[in-house]
Parts: C-alpha cells; structure tokens; sequence
C-alpha cells in the first residue's frame, strides 16, 4: 500500500483499488495515473471560456478534457467524465496532442488549455504534453479546482503559463459537502499567483454560497493576493443531482458584483 502525493486526499492505494479520483493506482510502488493520455474531449475554444479574459484576449486555445475528478461536487456540469472510476476515452501521446496544437496554429490555436475535468490529478500529462508544447512556443493553460498538493502544483509550475481556479465557496462546510477542503484551494491560488497568471471563478448556487457576507470575505482575502486578480461570478443553472434547484437570480449576482467591486479592480460577471 502506499500513499498517494498528488493531493490532499492521501489516498491509501493498492494495486487493486482506485482513488477517490477514479484515476489512479499503485503500480511499481508508486501512484499511477490510469487516465494519462486518455482523450474524452477535444475542442477549439475562445481562450475567454476558460474563463481567461486577461491571458492573450481574442484567440483560440485547442482545449483537452480526460476523465475523473478528487472533488463530487452535486452541480457538476461534466459529471459524465468526472464522476466515472473506469478508462475511458481515446488514448493520445503528449507528442499527438502537442503535434495537434501545432497543427492548429494556422486556425488561431495559442496552446493547450487542460480543462473539462480535473486535470491535476493527472500532472505527468500536463508536464510531458506541456513541455512540448513550450518548445514550439505555444503556451499552456490549467482550468482547476484547485484541490492538489503544493508537491503538483509545484511541478505544473514548471509549465503551466495561466491557471483559472475554481473557488467553489468560502466556507470549510461546503467544501467537505463537496468532498474537498478551503485551505488547500486557498493555498494553490496563493502560489500560483506569485509566479503565473491567475484568474479566479466562483458559481454562485442559490442557499449555498450567495450570502453577502461570504462573498465579503472571499473578496477581501482575494484582494489581499492582489486586487489585480480577474474575478468571475457566474450563475448557476440546474444540473446532476442540483437538477431540482432554481437558477441563481440575477439580483443575486448584481448583488454579490457589487460587493466584489469594492475590493477588486476586475470583476466580470456571467451568464445574467
């Protein structure tokens, strides 16, 4: 048995049992990645749907989804890949997937964003794709929860060019509901923001995380990050096993906009 590094999980893992990802394994007396190179979506898309609206504007970014996620949280939009604790997909090397960015470049493509599920807990990928993709001069983006070791995040620093964090909430409650922790998302944004581009997103989920005070205090601790840090609010919409609660009310999130403008220099709010 040994203990998984990849994040603050620490699943405990043999070579027969899979981790609260889905994804990984022990293989060789180390924690193996069963989903590396597994391809479940392959799209060009406007670099603004990361959301990144202050990394390279205006320009197309070839995006990559795999399958698993170490987070359940009950609004997901992409449940189908990262909910599942069995391969699937299509299997590419990161040569394939960087020969395909470059392939691109004549279409608008910039790089690779790694998104759609959670790509952290599968850092090798990113890092043996990554470096490929910084020799041709194209550029790598990360869209993450957040929920990873400072040992990843660490090793995607070495390529990853801009991140965009998904800040669930600000309460220890609703991470725990959600199968994660506050701290360790607190504390990739942190460092990644001291060394890369870092843009932040929060899904306001009506009864969940829409209190003014909450969103208070996330601004608050944002902004003593930088005030710099582009910060999206987007609104929920019924989906998974939150099918059967309303959308979030645009008073809600010109409410919450408000609240955030007080602290932060670029808010954008989505989806009213």
């Amino acid at each position: 048995m040994i203990t998984c590094p990849i994040c603050p999980h620490h699943c405990q893992l043999t070579e027969t049992t899979i981790g609260i990802c889905g994804a990984r394994t022990e293989q060789n007396g180390k924690s193996f990645p069963l989903n590396y190179g597994h391809c479940t979506a392959l799209h060009m898309d406007p670099i603004e749907k990361k959301p990144l609206f202050h990394f390279h504007p205006e320009t197309m970014i070839l995006s990559y989804g795999s399958y698993g996620c170490n987070m359940r949280c009950t609004f997901c939009q992409n449940y189908g890949i990262s909910m599942i604790h069995h391969q699937v997909g299509t299997k590419m090397t990161p040569k394939e997937l960087a020969d395909q960015a470059i392939a691109l470049v004549p279409q608008g493509n910039i790089g690779v964003a790694f998104t759609y599920n959670e790509p952290t807990i599968c850092p090798e990928f990113i890092v043996d794709t990554g470096r490929r993709i910084h020799e041709a001069g194209l550029i790598n983006v990360v869209v993450s929860n957040g929920f990873m070791s400072p040992e990843t995040l660490e090793s995607l620093l070495e390529v990853v060019d801009a991140f965009n964090f998904d800040l669930k909430a600000f309460t220890d409650r609703f991470y725990k509901e959600m199968g994660g922790g506050l701290e360790p998302v607190k504390n990739s944004i942190e460092r990644a923001a001291r060394q890369k581009h870092v843009e932040v997103t929060t899904l306001i989920i009506p009864g969940e995380n829409d209190s003014p005070e909450e969103m208070e205090a996330l601004c608050q601790w944002l902004a003593s990050l930088s005030p710099d840090i582009p910060f999206h609010i987007s609104r929920f919409f019924p989906a998974y096993k939150m099918a059967d609660k309303p959308p979030t009310p645009p008073t809600t999130l010109k409410e919450l906009e408000q609240i955030a403008k007080k602290y932060l220099n670029r808010v954008h709010l989505g989806n009213v």
